[in-house]
């Protein structure tokens, strides 16, 4: 007998809009899939073979967040095959900072009332992020949640293990006066700060479609423009340079994310002139009326990850980050201080 409950569909929850949603969203999950998986979607637990080979002491690194209330563009837009790009991003991205390759990635999506297309929609942009970060995705949950959302709101997080060689585990102890900080520019706001853009822009009552010259397209656009995900250049970065830590600049910003790879007793000591600083800030810092500091504080501010390596090490880094399409550049330097970051 097929699964079916017209008492549950009452209630708000249709049981049969899950099992479409998942036949619509295999063909994106197939995308992601690598030769360590072994099952397929729709057991009680994805699958994966750990292939060890060449590493000794193997640690695993995981890593769980969400996209925050950028999905609110996506609403407003009713674009929904990127923000799971977002999604995994966020995830990946900080389990890269401790020098580990993401295997495996699960998202769950929480939504007001399941429509099928829709759901499928967000699993392609997860699917799209994990191809990008080299991982895949092997499982995941949609949860139909009548009364607790409106119908058409949804909630989207995720969740990814990596995995390092001890030996090879990010270390900042080793960190010394003189450093050199290296920039890998963002892609835009990427999924922090997305109150105060929504607040400053009014956003429930922007024009999110008008082109805006500065940005080289509309408010919306660039908005919901995904977040960089740094795996694979950072990876290529780890086999030719010795990176002594990656600092993830998301929510918080310079002043709270760079100071977490640095070890005690030393600042980055950073030119607010040498921030290539995207338009898409400067605009919300006049539209905002918002001081340096809270910018610097709240977003990313055109840097999306920051390394720390030898001055022997930094023109190969960024040569070699180039190399992997990636327009690195010279950001600062370390010095001794315990003020964390330090901004002239």
């Amino acid at each position: 007998m097929k699964s079916y409950s017209e008492s549950y569909k009452e209630a708000g929850v249709d049981v049969t809009a899950g099992y479409r949603a998942v036949e619509l969203m295999k063909k994106h999950v197939a995308r992601t899939k690598t030769s360590a998986g072994i099952d397929e979607i729709g057991g009680f637990g994805g699958m994966m073979a750990l292939d060890l080979t060449g590493i000794e002491h193997p640690v695993l690194v995981s890593g769980t967040d969400g996209v925050g209330t950028k999905l609110k563009i996506a609403m407003l837009l009713n674009k929904h095959d990127t923000i799971g790009i977002d999604c995994v991003a966020m995830c990946v991205n900080d389990v890269i900072c401790c020098g580990a390759k993401p295997l495996l990635f699960l998202d769950y999506i929480a939504c007001g009332k399941n429509y099928p297309e829709k759901i499928a929609e967000i699993v392609s942009g997860v699917a799209e992020g994990c191809v990008q970060a080299g991982c895949e995705l092997i499982g995941g949950e949609t949860a139909e949640h009548p009364g607790m959302m409106p119908e058409d709101d949804y909630d989207l997080a995720g969740y990814t293990t990596g995995i390092v060689d001890r030996s090879k585990v990010l270390d900042k102890n080793t960190e010394v006066p003189g450093d050199v900080l290296i920039a890998l520019p963002s892609s835009g706001v990427h999924s922090n700060g997305f109150s105060l853009v929504r607040k400053v822009f009014d956003i429930e009552n922007a024009d999110l479609n008008t082109v805006i010259p500065e940005l080289g397209g509309s408010l919306g656009e660039t908005l919901l423009t995904p977040t960089k995900i740094y795996v694979k250049p950072m990876l290529a970065l780890f086999d030719e340079v010795n990176v002594k830590a990656v600092a993830h600049i998301t929510g918080g910003g310079f002043y709270e994310n760079i100071p977490r790879a640095l070890k005690d007793g030393l600042s980055a000591k950073i030119a607010v002139s040498d921030v290539k600083v995207l338009p898409i800030f400067n605009l919300i810092r006049e539209k905002g009326g918002i001081s340096e500091h809270d910018m610097f504080n709240t977003f990313n501010m055109g840097v999306g990850m920051v390394a720390v390596v030898a001055p022997e090490d930094a023109d190969k880094t960024i040569e070699t980050l180039k190399a992997n399409g990636v327009e690195a550049y010279r950001l600062g330097e370390l010095v001794e201080s315990d003020e964390g970051v330090i901004l002239y």
